[in-house]
This record gives structure tokens, sequence and C-alpha cells, in this order.
């Protein structure tokens, strides 16, 4: 059945209505709630604000390195730390360290850029933190839904929008009903916040609707892949942060990775692959599982018997698409009845590989804009206060200091170092020029005949792993019979055009084993077809953006589904 024909044979939907509803559960989200229902109790009003989170709970679906800046965190809850917040371990050093092969080569301190220094800043689970935000959120009288994704934008009569709907649950993979069948329900709102994150399903219809990125340079992105690992105390250095570029990337592709010590002898892996990269045979999770293999790296996760030392054991595993075009790529972000805050519009700081920050403080600054219209009796317009209120904050000037720093790696790793370290060390991020895009990410990727094919080394199982290995362990898990959520505009393109042109390149840049070309029987097992294992799906997003054809669209699955992150 259709979505039409279930909603005339099982319709109406129950409606809700609140002030504000919030799309998202994660920091930006659920600042814009906290700020609400602070605005609200400080004049002694009332403000009805719901929250609504794809994820089994507030923090299940969160990813990020993490370290957070916690400016703006200061500024939504002063007294954080006497409420218990999750920021445990401050930094305690930096390293910015260029690798080869075999080689390293560390970074002075001295003149390492503003953007890359870390003291005062904290390493952090984020799922943690969001988790106790998600409390703070509650505690001020915050409806918090989790499990249910809103799968589609209400719109009213002149075009405004009127709020979300949540997905129909119970719905087999022939997307008929089944004996578990509810209806969606949908909450109708004045004002409508989508913090969805990278790569939002509802934020991409809603910047294609009202043209929001009109102007702007293309968005840039990237795919940043995590692990979390126990070591042994001998090698643990609590608050000690790494960064690294070069090998294993080749200097025309944007990468980096890191390790951050945590607390508790736990240490964060992660490694970013810019989704600009352009030789189809290039595989992300292949790339991080290679760095792993580096003596710098290696060193702390290999036991040594003869020194005592055991062998890390990997806890955790997770992979998630950042917004990193920074200001040049920001959309406008406001629209007749709402507003799109944090990641989903892009605010990230990719030169200090930062984003919780910058969500916090938009979500307030929505918030503020808001509330502002509601006390006016306003409802349905934009938000337009929002936007300004951007422009003159202390976030507009940090980012405008960054707007450069991925672009320069177009000109390769060599360039970006150099002028990297001209605008930001030099000029103090008071450069006289801008950079601009002209190309989406997609794009960038070549015809597979112009590139060269890259042999992966197999895993050991010990320092390196497989995919599904991998999603294993991010405790993923999708019901089998509903419909599958990656979607496909027409499914002969993988085949005809992909395949063929660009060998397949989704079977690579997938960091969870989703997509994978398995000889096609009925056509006697000579020719290929695509499977898609929907269950693995970590919500990445990265299919919807590296497709070269941009045939696949990723929807909403089921309320509740995908990773359950744990420490991460």
């Amino acid at each position: 059945m259709t979505h039409e024909e279930i909603l005339a044979q099982y319709g109406p939907r129950e409606a809700m209505e609140y002030d504000v509803v919030v799309v998202g559960g994660g920091p930006a989200g659920l600042s814009t709630a906290i700020r609400l229902k602070q605005l609200a109790a400080k004049n002694g009003q009332e403000v009805s604000v719901v929250v609504l989170e794809k994820g089994s709970e507030p923090g299940a679906h969160t990813l990020s390195g993490a370290i957070m800046d916690p400016k703006a965190l200061s500024e939504l809850i002063p007294n954080w730390k006497e409420l218990g917040a999750p920021l445990n371990q401050p930094v305690t050093d930096d390293a910015m360290v260029f690798l080869g092969e075999k080689s390293s080569f560390r970074t002075p301190n001295f003149v390492l850029p503003q953007c890359f220094q870390n003291h005062g800043n904290y390493i952090v689970s984020l799922g943690n933190v969001t988790r106790w935000l998600a409390e703070q959120a509650e505690g001020l009288g915050v409806e918090i839904f989790p499990g249910f994704a809103a799968a589609e934008v209400l719109y009213n009569e002149d075009g405004s929008v009127k709020g979300v709907a949540t997905g129909n649950m119970g719905v087999n993979r022939e997307s008929e009903p089944t004996g578990d069948f509810q209806l969606g329900m949908e909450l109708h709102a004045k004002y409508t916040i989508f913090a969805e994150g990278s790569r939002g399903s509802l934020g991409r219809q809603l910047i294609a609707r009202f043209k929001l990125d009109d102007g702007c340079d293309p968005q840039a992105y990237g795919l940043g892949i995590k692990e979390l690992w126990e070591i042994d105390p001998q090698r643990h250095q609590p608050g000690f942060v790494l960064h690294t570029a070069g090998w294993p990337m080749n200097s025309d592709t944007y990468g980096g990775a890191f390790l951050y010590h945590m607390e508790d002898n736990k240490v964060t892996l992660g490694f970013i692959t810019g989704l600009d990269y352009s030789n189809p045979y290039l595989s992300p999770f292949e790339e991080m599982q290679r760095w792993k293999t580096h003596p710098n790296i290696r060193w702390y996760l290999e036991g040594d018997a003869a020194k005592g030392i055991k062998p890390a054991k990997r806890l955790g595993y997770g992979a998630r698409a950042l917004t990193a075009g920074g200001l040049m790529s920001l959309p406008k972000t406001v629209f007749p009845g709402g507003a799109l805050v944090g990641c989903e519009a892009g605010y990230m700081n990719v030169s200090r590989i930062k984003g919780s920050h910058a969500a916090i403080k938009t979500g307030m600054l929505a918030a503020e804009a808001a509330y502002d219209a509601l006390q006016a009796g306003r409802q349905h317009d934009e938000l337009s206060a929002y936007p300004r209120a951007f422009e003159n904050s202390w976030l507009h000037t940090e980012l405008n200091k960054s707007r450069n720093f991925k672009s320069w790696f177009k000109k390769g790793l060599t360039t970006a170092t150099l002028m990297n370290g001209i605008e930001q060390f030099v000029l103090k991020g008071n450069m006289p020029w801008t950079l601009r895009r002209d190309k989406p990410d997609y794009a960038c990727l070549k015809p597979a005949a112009e590139c060269q094919p890259i042999v992966y080394p197999k895993p050991d199982g010990k320092l390196t792993f497989d995919r599904l290995s991998s999603v294993f362990i991010s405790n993923t898990n999708h019901a089998e019979d509903q419909p599958i959520h990656l979607t496909l505009k027409d499914a002969t393109v993988p085949v005809r055009i992909n395949l063929a042109q660009f060998a397949g390149p989704e079977a690579r840049y997938c960091p969870a084993g989703v997509y994978e070309f398995v000889p096609d029987e009925a056509q006697g097992g000579n020719a290929q077809r695509l499977q898609i294992n929907a269950q693995n799906c970590v919500h990445c997003k990265t299919c919807d953006i590296k497709d070269p054809t941009q045939n696949i669209v990723w929807v909403t699955p089921e309320g509740g589904g995908g990773p359950n992150y744990s420490g991460m």
C-alpha cells in the first residue's frame, strides 16, 4: 500500500498541538528546548515544547570525536559542573603529527595555530553529554519522545511549515500494515525547529523546497569513523590529544585522524575522510583500518609481554557524516514556520574539528528568536531574528576565521598546510581573501577507468577488523521485515551506471556493509545486482551524500531502529 492509501484506510492521524516542535534530540535540539523553557520560567510563562528523537533514547545515535569547547554550554547552563555534566577529562596536551608510511613528524606546540589548541576543552562522550542534556530538559518540563522518527513535513495552506508527522509503525517489507500496525501521529506547532544532524532527511527537503542554499557554495561533507578502545594503563595518558594528517591518504585527498585519551584507560580513535574524494576505489573504512597499523598508532593498541603490557580491547564502533562546508556553504537557516540549527545547517568549525559548541549556541539563538515571536503573538512566519543574532555572535566570528580551511586542501596537503598556517597562525584568521567551491561532493568522483584500484590488506581481527564485526559492536538493529529505508529513485542505476562507470563505489564508501554487488540469479548468475542490507545501516548518511548519480535517498526507518551507541 502507498502512504496515501494507508492514510485513507486508517486515518486520520491523531494530532497534538505545541508551541514549538523540535525534530532531533541531539545537542542542538535539546539546547533549543532547554533555552525555550528557561526563558518561559524566567518570565513566569508557559511554553509547550516537544522533542522527537528517532533513536531509542537521546544519545543513542549521537556520535562525535569528541573534544568539547564548554563555552556555549556555560552560556546555556552556567552551573553545569555542579549539576554533574559528564565533562570529566580536561585536555592536558596537544600533538599535531604528520605521518609518512613509517615516519612521523610532530609539529612543535609553540607554532600550533589557535584552532589546534585545546586548553580549557574537554574530551567527552557526546552521547553521554546528550543524555545529560535530555535530563536537564525533562527537568524543565520538556516532553521528549524517543523512538519516534519524524518522517514527513506538514505544511499550511499558505506553504508555511505546520509541523511534522511521525512514521507509521508495524509496516512490513511490502509496505502492508501488519498486526502490530500503528498509524503515525501529527505534531503541529507555531514553529518547528529541525535539528536532525548532518544531512537530515527532512532538512534536505526543506532546503530544496525553500531554495535555502541559493547563492551558497555547495555543501561539503566528511565521513567520520570512530572506535572506542580500552588500553593498558601504562600506555594511557589522560587528556592527551593526538591529531594526524598525511598517510594513509594521498596528498590530494582531504582527511585526518585523531586519538583522544579519555578517563578510565579509554581512548577514542577516529578517521575523517572528506567526501569530495575522487577515486571510486577508495574505502574510508579500510583507510581507517590501515591508519591503525602505523607505528605511532599501533603502539597504543598492541601488547608487549616483556613489559607486562596487555593488548588493547575494542569496545565500540560507529560512523557519521559531518557537515564541513563552513560559512560559505551555510544555507539560509529560516523559512516560514521553522528553522535549521546545529549540523543540520552546517555550523561545524572544520578547522577546530568541533561542532557541539556550535550546535548548542545555534539552538539557543533559535530558541530566543522563537520565544520572542511567541510573546508577540506570531506564528508560522520567518524567525529572522535568529540569523541576525548569529551574524552578531562569537560563533560567526569563529567560523569566518576558518572559512577557507577545507578549501585549501583541494590544492594538496603541502599547500593546504602552508596556507592554513599563514591564515591561522600569522594572520590569526583575519585573511583578506575567500576561496569558493562550485562542485558538490558526489560530482567529484571520477570514472573508475581513470583511477588506480586500491588493494587493502585483510583484517587481522586484533588491530584491524571487517565491517560486519564492527557493525555488531555498534549495537545496530532494525526490524528486518520493515520497508527498506535506503530507497532508489531508479533501481537500474546501480548496475547500469554506478557499477559500469564507477566500479560500484557504494560497496566501498558505506562503512557498514549495507551495499554489496552479488550475482543476479534471475539472469543466470552472469550479471550483478545491488543487494541492500538495510539492517546494517548505522545512519551515517554517506550514501545519500556520495552516490555519484544521487539515486539513493535515505529516509527514516521505523522509530527506535539504528545504532545504540554506548560510551561513544
